[in-house]
């Protein structure tokens, strides 16, 4: 990065344990309390990408999320990926969430599940009062053949959330090599002990304490290098 000092936008899905996989809410009831802990800790400000569905099942995580003064915005109502949805069931994801999670803030921004989200309908985005869009990233390969218009902010996640999970050593030369703004994410599912889940090794591997040590090293890591953390919405100027 050239000597700069990083930009950062921590970010979190937050939404049902490692859909399409598992069902339940363990990472909302038990992980979540552990993350909103860790952040308090550190001074870190973060974005949280929710469910309309979460917000409605655990509203007292909501109000918590917005008491510690992190920016609230919308992953979808039901986790359902946009791309198999028409546009209506499309519009009915993002304006029903929105109806709900304003009622506890302002929220302005959006990510779709997966990170992945029809082109054609950042127009719905707009209509429903969003300014900026992280439903893309830069390690997916449509990131770079999408030349869509639109009004909003597009800042994509720059690294999986499994990366920051691995070993130090590798995961560092991973960070060192991301450029400005850092948009990281990660899951509050993970800060649960899923090892022994029949899962795909990422989403299961480094679990529990083991993810929650690595997410405070790499913070510690960025704070090491001057690094400003910012929520989302203050990158959509």
């Amino acid at each position: 990065m050239s000597g700069e000092s990083p930009l950062v936008a921590f970010t979190v899905d937050v939404e049902p344990d490692c859909p399409p996989y598992l069902t339940g809410f363990r990472g909302i009831e038990h992980g979540m309390p552990r993350l909103l802990d860790l952040l308090a800790d550190e001074r870190v400000p973060a974005t949280f990408f929710t469910t309309g569905e979460v917000a409605s099942r655990f509203p007292e995580v909501v109000a918590r999320i917005v008491r510690d003064g992190h920016e609230l915005a919308s992953h979808g109502m039901t986790h359902r990926a946009f791309t198999t949805l028409e546009i209506g069931e499309a519009r009915h994801e993002i304006e029903e969430s929105a109806t709900i999670l304003r009622r506890s803030a302002s929220v302005t921004s959006f990510r779709a599940p997966y990170l992945q989200f029809p082109p054609t309908y950042l127009p719905l985005l707009e209509q429903a009062g969003f300014t900026l869009d992280s439903s893309q990233a830069k390690y997916k390969a449509a990131y770079y053949r999408e030349r869509a218009t639109t009004s909003l902010a597009r800042v994509p996640a720059s690294v999986t959330s499994s990366v920051l999970r691995l070993p130090r050593v590798v995961r560092g030369a991973y960070l060192a090599a991301l450029s400005n703004p850092v948009v990281l994410f990660v899951h509050p599912w993970e800060f649960v002990d899923l090892r022994k889940e029949q899962l795909r090794i990422d989403c299961r591997f480094r679990t529990g304490e083991a993810a929650l040590d690595c997410v405070r090293t790499v913070l510690r890591g960025y704070k090491a290098r001057g690094a400003r953390f910012a929520r989302m919405a203050e990158l959509s100027t």
